[in-house]
Order: C-alpha cells, then sequence, then structure tokens
C-alpha cells in the first residue's frame, strides 16, 4: 500500500459499490496545478506513482518531479512503472512460462522457496498464434487446420495447462477462441481495475505490459500499455517494477471526418507513414482534437494496433463516450461501466468536446479528409502507396525485387513488361495457373485483429464479396484465399448478417481463430503455384489486412507483400494482380458480358453502418465469451502434469530447461572488458526480429532442422520456430537464420551464413559460433539503423546470448529489442551520430576490444571500441560507442548478468544494490 506522502487517497461511490482511490485531484490542489496540462497518458504514469509510493522505487521527489514536468523539456528522468496485468500470447508466452519454471528450479538451488516465483498480479495467456493456414477455401478448412494445430502443439498445451494449475494469478484462454489483442479489446480489458487490499477495494487505471508489440492495441481504449520482451514481463509479473524514463509527448491532433470510401485501415497506413518519416521512437503519441468524435473505439484500435510500425512506445487516445458506448456494445457490466465514468471524470482523465488542449512536447495535425484507399509494401508497413499508384508502384519495385530473387543460376524470370499484364484479367476464363506472371497475387488474407476488430472494414468486405457474387465474378485459381478473424464474434455477425456465405463462395471460408498470415503463418502455396513460382523464379505477392509486411515474413516464397483493408483483400482476390489499376481497370467480366470495376461493388458508408446496427449487439460479445476459459473438448482432455515444479522430459523437443540459471550465485559476477571479439554478422539497416528470430517454417537442412531429425523429428512434424520457442537448442540454431538475411561477411549468400575469422570458411552462424565457442572467442554483431525493429521477440535476445554474443553496435536500435539485449546481460552499443561500420573503415574481419565495461560503464556513457586487424601492419579502428544501457536500474540488472538473475537473487532474499 502506498505511503501516501501527499495524502491524496480518497473515496468515491459508483455503480453500487464504494472505493478508495489516489487522486490526481488532490494532488493538483496541493500545489500541483500543471497537473491539468499534462498530456493523458502522463497522469496515468503519475497516479501509478502516486499509487506505488514506497520509499524505494517511488519516492515523494518522483511524484513532485512528474506533477511538475515541463513535457517541452529535453531532461531525463527515471521512473518506475507497474503495470496492473501482464498479457501474454502462446509465442512469448511459453518461454516465458519455461523461464519460471525453470526460475523454481533456481530458487531452491539458491536455498529458496519455490512459492515465491510466482505472478503477483493478473496474468492472461491467449494461444493464438500457432494456428496456420493449411488448408483453405472450402467450408471444413477451420475444423481440419484446428486438428492439425492440436496434433502439432500437444505437448505446450499440456505445458500451459500445468502452469495454468501450478502459478496463481494465470489464466490462459485457449486455442481456437481468438487473438489476444482483440480478447484484449473486446473482454479482457478493464479500462479501470479494482482490487482487495487491506479490508477495501482500491480503483485505479487498467495498465499493461504484454510480450507481443501489438499491445499497444488496447490504447484506443484509453488503457495505457505496450510491448516488451519476455524477460521484462516476467520480471513484471514478480512485482519488479519497469524502470523508464519520463517519456516525451508527441501529440497528434486529428481534424475533419473520412470521406466516403477511406477506411480505418488507410487511415493507419497514412499516420504509420507519416509518424515513421518524422520520428516517434521512445515517444508517446497522444491522439487529440476534433476528428476524435468521428473515431469510434474500433477505429482508435486500429491506430493504437500499427503503433509498433510507426515506432512509438504507445498511441493513446484519452476515455470518453465512446468508451463508454464499446464497453456496453462489448457486453461489459453496466456497474462497471459506471465506475469507469466516475473514476475517469473524478480523475480529470474523461474527454469532453471542447476542453482546453493539454500541452504536448511536439505537435503534429492531420485532417481526415486527406486521407485515401491506400496500401503499404512491398516490404515495410511505413511505405503506404495510394490506391490509384499501386499499380505504378508494384512496377517500381520489380526491379529491385527481381535482384533480390536472383539464383545462382537461375532459370529465366517471368515477363518484364508487367505493364501489360493487365489486360489478361479482364476475360471471363482466367489464364491457367501456368501463366501467372511477376505480381501475381497468390495470398489475399483477411487476417490479423488489426483489421477483423472493426466491424465497419469487416462488413465492408462482406458487403463487397456479396456485390462481387451477385456480378459472377470469382477469385483467380491461384490465390490462396482465407479469413481468420480475431474473435468468434466476427463469424457471428457475418453469418446474421447474411455476408459469411459470399465470403465462403469467394473462398474466404474460416480457416481459423489465430494471428495466421499476419505472423506467417500462412501455410504453403498450392502445390501447382508453388512449383511454378519456384520454377521461374517468380516475384509474386500477398495482400493481407495485417500490421507487418517484412520481407521473409508472410511466405518464404512471396517477396512482394502489401497491407490493405479487409475490402481491398478481396478485391485483389478477384483481380489475382498487383499490375493491376483497380480504380481504373475492370476487376473482371460479369455475367451479364459488362466489365465490373471496383466501384461499382465497392459499399457505401451507409450500407455498412446499417448493417452493423441490424448483425452487432452486445449479446453476441456476452454469449461469445461467458466461457472463454473453457476450451473446447480437445483441450479439456489434455493429458496435464502435476506439482509446482515441473517435471523436464530430457527427451522433449518442444519444453527444455533453458541454462539462463544454471551456475547461477547469490552474488552477482562483475561484467568485463571484452577482448579479442570476432564480429558473427555485419548487417545493413532494418534489420527485423524476424530476420534475428525467425518464427516460419523449420528447414531440414538448417541447423534447426538437423537438430530435430537427429532427436527422431521428421520434417513433416517439425512445426514452425514460434512453436518450439520452448526449446532453447532449436532456438538458439535458428538465431540469424531467415533465409532473407544478408550478411555482409558471407557475401554472395543469403540465409543464416557467416565467414569464420580468420580465413575464409563459409559456415553457418550457428556452427561459427559454436566454433569460436570452442576457441573461447567472444562475439559482436555490427549493424545499421533500427536494429530489432519489429516484433518483441525475446529469443531474438536470448539467442544472441546463447551463440556468444557479447556486444550489438549498431546505428540506432528500436526499443523492445534494446531493452532485451540490456535484460539479457548482450551490452547494445550504438555509433556516436554521424558515424557508422562503413564510414569507420570496419569490414568485419577485426578483432574487436571494447574498453569501458568492467570499470566506468553508465546510462548514456561512452565505451571504447578498438578494432585490430590480423595483418601485422594494418592499423588499428579506434572509437566511441554510446551504451545504450539507458536507466540506473537497466544498469544494476546488467551487472547481475540480466533482470531475471537479478530479479531471482531478490526473491532468494539476498540484498542487491
Amino acid at each position: 500500500m502506498s505511503t501516501d506522502s501527499f495524502k491524496t487517497r480518497q473515496e468515491l461511490t459508483a455503480g453500487g459499490r464504494t472505493v478508495q482511490y489516489y487522486s490526481l485531484q488532490v494532488l493538483r490542489a496541493a500545489g500541483f496545478p500543471q497537473i491539468d496540462r499534462l498530456p493523458y497518458s502522463l497522469k496515468i504514469l503519475l497516479e501509478n506513482l502516486l499509487r506505488q509510493e514506497d520509499g524505494r522505487f517511488v519516492k515523494a521527489n518522483d511524484i513532485e518531479t512528474l506533477a511538475r514536468w515541463d513535457v517541452k523539456s529535453t531532461a531525463q528522468r527515471e521512473i518506475s512503472f507497474a503495470p496492473a496485468r501482464v498479457l501474454l500470447q502462446d509465442f512469448t508466452g511459453v518461454p516465458a512460462v519455461v523461464d519460471l519454471a525453470a526460475m523454481r528450479d533456481g530458487i531452491v538451488r539458491l536455498g529458496g522457496n519455490p512459492a515465491r516465483v510466482n505472478p503477483l498480479q493478473p496474468v492472461e495467456l491467449v494461444i493464438d498464434h500457432s494456428v496456420q493456414v493449411d488448408y483453405f477455401g472450402q467450408p471444413n478448412a477451420f475444423q481440419l487446420n484446428a486438428e492439425l494445430e492440436f496434433s502439432r502443439n500437444k505437448e505446450r498445451y499440456a505445458f500451459l495447462r500445468w502452469g495454468q494449475d501450478a502459478f496463481s494469478n494465470f489464466r490462459v484462454v485457449p486455442p481456437d477462441t481468438g487473438i489476444v489483442h482483440q480478447v484484449n479489446l473486446e473482454y479482457l480489458a478493464r479500462v479501470v481495475m479494482t482490487a482487495d487490499r487491506g479490508g477495501q477495494t482500491f480503483a485505479y487505471p487498467d495498465t499493461l505490459v504484454g510480450t507481443d508489440s501489438h499491445t499497444t492495441m488496447i490504447n484506443g481504449l484509453g488503457v495505457v500499455g505496450w510491448g516488451v520482451g519476455g524477460i521484462e514481463a516476467e520480471a513484471a509479473m514478480l512485482g519488479q517494477p519497469i524502470s523508464m524514463l519520463i517519456p516525451p509527448v508527441l501529440g497528434f491532433r486529428l481534424t475533419g471526418a473520412m470521406l466516403e470510401g477511406a477506411t480505418a485501415t488507410d487511415l493507419v497506413l497514412t499516420i504509420t507513414e507519416r509518424l515513421r518519416k518524422h520520428g516517434v521512437v521512445g515517444k508517446f503519441v497522444e491522439f487529440f482534437g476534433p476528428g476524435l468524435e468521428h473515431l469510434t473505439i474500433a477505429d482508435r484500435a486500429t491506430l493504437g494496433n500499427m503503433c509498433p510500425e510507426y515506432g512509438a512506445t504507445i498511441a493513446i487516445f484519452p476515455i470518453d463516450e465512446m468508451t463508454l458506448d464499446y464497453l456496453r456494445l462489448t457486453g461489459r457490466e453496466e456497474s462497471d461501466v459506471r465506475l469507469v465514468e466516475a473514476y475517469a471524470k473524478a480523475q480529470g482523465l474523461f474527454r469532453v468536446a471542447g476542453d482546453a488542449d493539454s500541452t504536448y512536447t511536439e505537435t503534429i495535425e492531420l485532417d481526415l479528409a486527406t486521407v485515401e484507399p491506400s496500401l503499404a509494401g512491398p516490404r515495410r508497413p511505413q511505405d503506404r502507396v495510394s490506391l490509384k499508384q499501386a499499380k505504378t508502384g508494384f512496377a517500381t519495385a520489380l526491379p529491385g525485387l527481381q535482384a533480390a530473387s536472383a539464383k545462382k543460376g537461375a532459370v529465366a524470370g517471368g515477363s518484364a513488361d508487367v505493364s501489360a499484364r493487365s489486360g489478361a484479367v479482364a476475360v471471363v476464363d482466367p489464364p491457367a495457373v501456368a501463366q501467372i506472371d511477376h505480381g501475381a497475387v497468390v495470398i489475399a488474407a483477411i487476417t490479423s485483429c488489426t483489421n477483423t476488430s472493426n466491424p465497419s472494414v469487416m462488413i465492408g468486405a462482406g458487403l463487397l464479396a456479396k456485390r462481387a457474387v451477385e456480378r459472377g465474378l470469382m477469385r483467380k485459381p491461384w490465390v490462396k484465399t482465407s479469413l481468420a478473424p480475431g474473435s468468434k464474434v466476427v463469424t457471428e455477425y457475418l453469418q446474421k448478417s447474411g455476408l459469411n456465405t459470399a465470403l465462403d463462395r469467394l473462398g474466404f471460408n474460416l480457416v481459423g481463430y489465430g494471428c495466421t498470415t499476419c505472423i506467417g503463418n500462412s501455410g504453403p502455396l498450392p502445390d501447382d503455384v508453388s512449383a511454378e513460382v519456384e520454377a521461374r523464379n517468380l516475384v509474386v505477392a500477398s495482400v493481407l489486412s495485417g500490421n507487418r509486411n517484412f520481407e521473409g515474413r508472410i511466405q518464404q516464397q512471396v517477396r512482394a507483400n502489401y497491407l490493405a483493408s479487409p475490402p481491398l483483400v478481396v478485391a485483389y482476390a478477384l483481380a489475382g494482380w498487383m499490375t493491376m489499376d483497380l480504380t481504373t481497370e475492370p476487376l473482371g467480366i460479369g455475367t451479364d458480358g459488362t466489365p465490373v470495376y471496383l466501384r461499382d461493388i465497392w459499399p457505401t458508408e451507409r450500407e455498412i453502418q446499417e448493417t452493423m446496427l441490424r448483425a452487432v449487439n452486445a449479446e453476441m460479445f456476452r454469449e461469445q465469451y461467458a466461457d472463454v476459459f473453457g476450451g473446447d473438448a480437445r483441450w479439456r482432455s489434455l493429458n496435464v502434469p502435476t506439482g509446482d515444479r515441473f517435471v523436464w522430459e530430457e527427451d522433449s523437443t518442444y519444453i527444455r530447461n533453458p541454462p539462463f540459471f544454471e551456475g547461477l550465485s547469490l552474488e552477482p559476477t562483475p561484467p568485463t572488458n571484452i577482448t579479442g571479439a570476432r564480429a558473427l554478422a555485419l548487417l545493413g539497416d532494418s534489420i527485423t526480429t524476424d530476420h534475428i528470430s525467425p518464427a516460419g517454417s523449420i528447414k531440414k537442412d538448417s541447423p534447426a532442422g538437423k537438430y530435430l531429425i537427429a532427436h527422431g523429428v521428421q520434417p513433416g512434424d517439425f512445426n514452425s520456430y514460434g512453436a518450439r520457442r520452448g526449446n532453447h537448442e532449436v532456438m538458439m540454431r535458428g538465431t540469424f537464420a531467415n533465409i532473407r538475411l544478408r550478411n555482409q561477411l558471407a557475401p554472395g549468400t543469403e540465409g543464416g551464413w557467416t565467414t569464420f575469422q580468420p580465413g575464409a570458411e563459409v559456415l553457418t552462424i550457428y556452427d561459427a559460433a559454436m566454433k569460436y565457442k570452442d576457441h573461447g572467442v567472444p562475439l559482436i554483431v555490427l549493424a545499421g539503423k533500427e536494429y530489432g525493429s519489429g516484433s518483441s521477440r525475446d529469443w531474438a535476445a536470448k539467442g544472441t546470448l546463447l551463440l556468444g554474443v557479447r556486444a550489438v553496435i549498431a546505428e540506432s536500435f528500436e526499443r523492445i529489442h534494446r531493452s532485451n539485449l540490456v535484460n539479457m546481460g548482450v551490452l547494445p552499443l550504438q555509433f556516436r551520430a554521424g558515424e557508422t561500420a562503413a564510414g569507420l573503415g570496419l569490414t568485419g574481419a577485426e578483432q574487436f576490444d571494447i574498453v569501458g565495461v568492467a570499470d566506468g560503464l553508465t546510462p548514456g556513457g561512452s565505451v571504447t571500441v578498438r578494432a585490430r586487424p590480423d595483418a601485422p601492419d594494418g592499423a588499428a579502428i579506434e572509437f566511441q560507442a554510446v551504451a545504450r544501457i539507458d536507466t540506473p536500474e537497466e544498469l544494476v540488472a546488467f551487472r547481475h548478468g540480466g533482470i531475471l538473475p537479478y530479479v531471482m537473487r531478490q526473491l532468494v532474499g539476498k540484498k542487491t544494490a
């Protein structure tokens, strides 16, 4: 319970109950009038400090500092943040639970009580990352994919069932239920939390961290939350507050309203492009202005969802009447809705039109009326292209995509003239699969919580499909179509409106309730399409309603990937080509013999809204979430281990005891300087966590594939890297194993290859790392800008550590991965402004010494890096690099070898400093 130095504890009665809370208004009256103009998000952080004041992690001075904070200041001040709950998905959640199980073993070895390794606040895990699109375009696709999912993941699921019984405050939403962020939005999020302490009920803002970067989707509901690595989330579960700097807050003012034909997807792609160019890494983004009156919570959630794509920490909207309406629509209890309203108003957190604007670090503006139909691609979410320019955009990108896909001795590729391709689609009989060429759309997926959480775009897709079927159009035969919504409510309202029939007719049958194509679980292309793409080395495309389209992510044979709204996904399935201009060229010929254009079948906003009013209601949400933790018969019949300590099976290839706590002593070993290191990789810009720790399929000739075969697993049973994250042996072999990785130390190769130094022996990165380990040689990685962008994969840091990498030197880091590296004891170093590996003359063939780690390491301080060439007459290159350990608390964790050893030593009871 809070020390409450400022005597802010108050009482509030609402929704038929009386609660205690720590009042921002009382603090304001105590001499802090600046609170009124603080951004909404900083008010949430301020309440967190008031409630968590303990004299250790939170002191009275921290509260005073934030209450008087000048948001335009460039000063840096560290504060603690204690999230109210933790959210997990199964790919990142399994290794988190594995680590907790291993910590119980480790704490026993140190003489502690294993029961102390237990979540101290609510932890909810949603299984959504494991279903794959193996079957599609048929009525029973969902059932067949679900059966395969269980057969592949039974061991993982049984382990999670064990965790649900073994750990308190831990609940699991079973597979085939929904996508984590949509389930969070529609059901798990409280907006205002309550908890009993000392015989009284306290109310406070719902806040969270999640082991998925798109946790920010919940920002649309006024809930502060963001993605963190699994390591940081585990520490938060165990009561360790998150250390952070008071962030700059960019105010994004929205005005006007979107015009007919524009969707929330188009808006978020526009904002992503704008903010990525502006630069918001490490910042909070807060939306305000009169335009909010025209954005539903589903629209706002779409904007929050893609926050990681534009690089911000959060993208928050305030609580307002829209929030209350959405809570009622989604079946929340009326008493809870009333508490949310009363609490938000009492705290000055409730937005009312005409209120004075908060003060922001900086402000930018967008007129919603300027938003136009758009896609993003072919390689990055921020590369927006308007629909009318998509054809020319692909033609411009094609030469680069062809060059990247060139194979040694490849056969001649497809036609170089893509401009003439459009005429081939406007015929009654579509060309055979053998006639596909560059630009053919081979995947069209309505997928991802980004858009399936928004009834307007889903119903829009259904209405477009209905009109297309009525005109006699069908999808092209080479297009793999799928519908994978984020909750069962979606299929219920599609069925109630009758739109599911048309979607089924076009091949958009339900394939599963999970992330599927958006995370690379798109499954194989049909054999004939795959063979044609492979034989002719074609650059083919996917169009999906997701949030990520990084190279190598969606499907290994598909190089051009475009994000789009669900209606446009349907349209491109009908067209079949990225080499068409959908604004001027017909999608096909109708049964009446006339051309059918996109404009002919695009639904009006009025049609969409009228259908929504008829088809979507609160009872749907109440029914679908009534037994959300129960699961189906397959889930309930799993053979589940028992006991508070997990019994590790030596022959398991899914769940293995990780080595992170082996040999751990009560006293940490001080960090040392790095001497004689070799570069394992020399990488360019925008290296994502997909490149570092892939989640897709495992190739049989890869180190991970060879390991599995050696342990009796047949290639058909490999599953994916993501599904095997509970096995460190697989994951360390998969680190830097993405097939699209280009390591400049192994020129002419693509994938997880490097050159062993000294010499010219080209090995897989894993094999080279193990050879370096045998020689006692530490490793580093050199990289460009935005290193570690993308999903919040803790294995991108864990695998890096297990390969023997001591430091990563990059031009810049994405927020979550930088934090993960620190929390695993890997030192992130940043080149000084204007300096790069190439500019300094580094080739990666040198030996590297890093001095200043053992003594004098400070947050944001400098270390000396010396690169020594092997040639005796070569000149050494010496430069300064910035230690991207950003806070004093991070430095403490780093000195312990990472956050988990630090937390475990605390749990044992050893005093640490």
